[in-house]
């Protein structure tokens, strides 16, 4: 974006300076040299960080690692919402027991982890059905490669319940190792 003495200009709109009118056109046409003797220069926008771990790719908002049980204004606790329909004339949402919480990236990563690996053996749980049900031997290529995907789910787990910061927690995202 341009800018001019710490003044966004928008490309493709007029605007002022030293009294003098520039069309909307002026900075798609005018040159690199033209908008330095104005005081016009160009700044690259900051990179967006990853939106996975950050609020609105802002690298200053990262996301809560931890679970949050949720309170009031007050400080109390909030509580999980039902749909009470005792008098079906006048259905209200009434509280339950169970305090609401919000869950932190560990929490959403560990279950996608779960996820991952429950995915890659589902490919081979027949294998497993077969040899409960009728005794028929599992190849090794296959057992090792489920010990492998058990043993990656454990790694990473553990790995994102260590994390102590959200640096750390994105190092271990990004060193997801699961088998071929």
């Amino acid at each position: 974006m341009y800018y001019q003495n710490d003044k966004p200009l928008r490309i493709g709109k007029a605007f002022t300076y030293m009294d003098i009118q520039y069309p909307a056109n002026w900075l798609q046409l005018s040159t690199e040299a033209e908008r330095t003797a104005i005081n016009i220069v160009w700044v690259n926008d900051p990179p967006r960080a990853d939106d996975r771990f950050y609020w609105n790719g802002d690298i200053n908002l990262p996301k809560e690692l931890e679970d949050r049980a949720e309170v009031d204004e007050n400080g109390d606790p909030v509580y999980v919402q039902v749909l009470d329909n005792s008098d079906p004339d006048n259905p209200v949402m009434v509280d339950t027991e169970e305090q609401l919480v919000t869950p932190g990236l560990k929490s959403n990563w560990k279950k996608q982890v779960k996820h991952t690996a429950g995915t890659m053996l589902a490919e081979t749980d027949w294998m497993v059905i077969r040899k409960s049900e009728r005794n028929v031997d599992i190849p090794a290529d296959i057992v090792t490669k489920r010990a492998a995907i058990v043993a990656e789910c454990d790694r990473l787990e553990a790995a994102i319940t260590a994390a102590a910061d959200i640096d750390a927690f994105i190092a271990v995202v990004q060193d997801q190792r699961w088998p071929d």
